[in-house]
């Protein structure tokens, strides 16, 4: 009977467990854990069920998953800060009632803000905060992500994307801080602490970040998503390596591996990049999580694909389908016990991957505090002090690409202005991709536009005519016009051809013609190919992807906040420089270009 009680947590014996004593080292809890797992529960562990692809709820319990994810359109029923809450709440209870009580960990697209919440702070995308040149603002900016996250349930940050962007054709660009591997790896070191902390713990407001995608996803010929990048290893540890460097030595808990290739393989099944250089040359403590179904593109076979993807190194493995797909959760768990059994998969290969999971889940307290509910946290989601963060996010991003005759800054007691384009009173354009909905347009958050913010800080004696298609200008004093890019994500916004649209153009050209001077706000992922818009505008912000505070492009705008933004990235001349990747000619703009007022 004393050996029964010993091994039954939630009995009043449990207290002796050394795993369950929180005063003990992390790794003697992980490996008395571990020594007492089946190898049924230790698969579990490596197995993360995207939440619309669980049958049941009580699968978590039945399976012993070790985590769930909201994919890019995978919510709760409800979808705000308390029906997260229920949601995560409600499958960690699951967890909670398998054998050992190994609590669930969960996890989504914290790409810019907890920006699949409504209701929360929309930041401005990575390439708008590689502008910034301020890694301090970064580590507000996700400290403040971390907070929201968490007052919402949810630990695990699919973030910071640490991606060394090389052609802006890739619909991606906006994920990351910029071209330079030495910017972006400052960038991804503060995005982490910004996140985890100093160091991951079991703070309220610590959240497991989860650098992405290793390696050499900015860099895939032609700028197509999932595609190859072709280059020496010299050039792949100079380019693209640094700032997994820069992030394991800041502590990342977790890195997700890219469903690019380098020279023709895929690097889900690359063991020399997974194990040798990042687990063993660079120290790599943390788990390996693949990403969304990138495991399947290996081969035709499914359990062929497990085996490789497990024996490369990667020790979580996203599903995003359920029971009635050939490449479920179960089909995963089954198979990969099935390569144990058959000597495919060693076991010294599992419990390294469970051991590198469960070390992160006792480092951040899970076990002693498995439900994230701070009832203070979830009241800062979308707070004021929250969004004021933002806002110095947004007007520290703004590049001046241009300012003839002192067209800027705008006089706020200015007689009559009148604002044009769709983009000034979108605030899915200006926030952009991986808002709430995974492409960027569908159900939106709360915000400021940028036409609400002008109508903010203007005089009341001030006349404001917006017209989105520039057909009512009147006799205006001014004209700013808000052009750019609808809302993308991951492969549906790779491009051919980045000219700024045709029907933008035009509404600049129609401003140019009211005589009055015209200011240009870019809304893009990426730098545009400007063409006739820029002898049209005697002013171009380059704004990015804001986000939901557009008080701070009407601070810029106005000259409250004089432009500090550099640019992240070479600005091109034209479509051909894009398609020699900026090897022929000059740059419309270098790298690190930025007027002031």
């Amino acid at each position: 009977m004393t050996l029964f009680l010993a091994f039954q947590p939630g009995r009043a014996a449990e207290r002796t467990l050394p795993y369950l004593n929180p005063a003990l080292p992390v790794a003697e809890r992980a490996r008395d854990l571990l020594g007492r797992m089946t190898l049924d529960e230790k698969i579990g562990q490596m197995a993360q069920a995207d939440l619309l692809a669980l049958q049941s709820p009580a699968d978590v319990q039945t399976y012993g998953l070790g985590s769930v994810l909201s994919g890019g359109d995978s919510k709760p029923p409800v979808n705000s800060p308390q029906g997260w809450l229920k949601t995560v709440d409600g499958l960690q209870s699951r967890a909670l009632k398998t054998r050992l009580k190994i609590p669930l960990l969960y996890g989504f697209d914290a790409v810019h803000g907890a920006n699949d919440v409504i209701g929360a702070v929309i930041f401005p995308h990575n390439i708008g905060l590689g502008a910034t040149h301020n890694p301090a603002l970064v580590l507000q900016a996700e400290h403040v992500t971390a907070e929201e996250m968490a007052g919402a349930g949810i630990r695990w940050a699919f973030a910071p994307c640490v991606a060394v962007a090389q052609d802006e054709r890739w619909g991606r660009t906006y994920e990351s801080f910029g071209q330079s591997p030495d910017w972006v790896a400052e960038m991804a070191t503060m995005a982490v602490k910004g996140f985890q902390g100093y160091t991951l713990s079991t703070n309220a407001d610590s959240v497991l970040a989860c650098a992405k995608h290793f390696l050499g996803d900015g860099g895939t010929q032609g700028g197509v998503d999932q595609g190859d990048t072709v280059c020496s290893e010299t050039t792949l540890r100079k380019l693209y390596l640094p700032p997994y460097r820069a992030a394991v030595n800041a502590g990342v808990g977790s890195i997700m591996v890219s469903f690019s290739s380098w020279n023709g393989r895929k690097m889900s099944g690359n063991k020399y990049l997974l194990t040798d250089v990042l687990k063993g040359e660079l120290g790599f403590k943390g788990f390996l999580v693949s990403d969304w179904a990138a495991i399947d593109q290996l081969s035709p076979d499914y359990k062929a694909d497990v085996e490789t993807a497990v024996n490369a190194g990667l020790d979580m493995i996203m599903i995003p389908y359920g029971p009635g797909h050939a490449d479920n959760y179960v089909e995963f768990i089954q198979d990969l016990k099935r390569l144990v059994d058959e000597r495919k998969v060693s076991l010294a290969r599992i419990d390294d991957a469970v051991s590198r999971i469960l070390r992160i889940k006792f480092r951040m307290g899970l076990f002693e505090r498995p439900y994230a509910n701070d009832p203070a946290l979830m009241a800062a989601i979308g707070s004021p002090e929250h969004r004021q963060v933002a806002r110095e996010c947004v007007r520290a991003s703004l590049v001046l690409l241009k300012n003839a005759r002192q067209a800027l800054p705008l006089s706020k007691k200015i007689k009559r202005l009148a604002v044009v384009g769709r983009g000034a009173n979108d605030l899915a354009m200006q926030c952009g991709g991986w808002t709430i909905s995974w492409q960027g347009s569908g159900q939106l958050t709360f915000g400021t536009t940028i036409l609400q913010a002008i109508r903010q800080t203007v005089s009341p004696r001030t006349r404001i005519t917006y017209s989105p298609d520039g057909a009512d200008l009147g006799r205006p004093d001014a004209v700013v016009v808000v052009v750019g890019e609808t809302p993308y994500a991951e492969f549906r916004g790779d491009r051919t051809n980045l000219d700024l649209a045709p029907q933008d153009v035009a509404l600049v050209e129609r401003a140019r013609a009211s005589g009055a001077p015209v200011v240009t706000i870019l809304l893009s992922g990426r730098p545009l190919v400007l063409g006739p818009a820029l002898d049209a505008s005697d002013a171009i912000l380059a704004a990015w992807l804001p986000g939901t505070e557009g008080q701070g492009v009407a601070d810029v705008l106005f000259g409250d906040y004089a432009p500090t933004g550099k640019l992240p990235c070479e600005w091109p001349r034209n479509n051909e420089q894009l398609a020699a990747n900026h090897v022929t000619g000059t740059p419309l703009l270098p790298l690190g270009f930025g007027l002031p007022y």
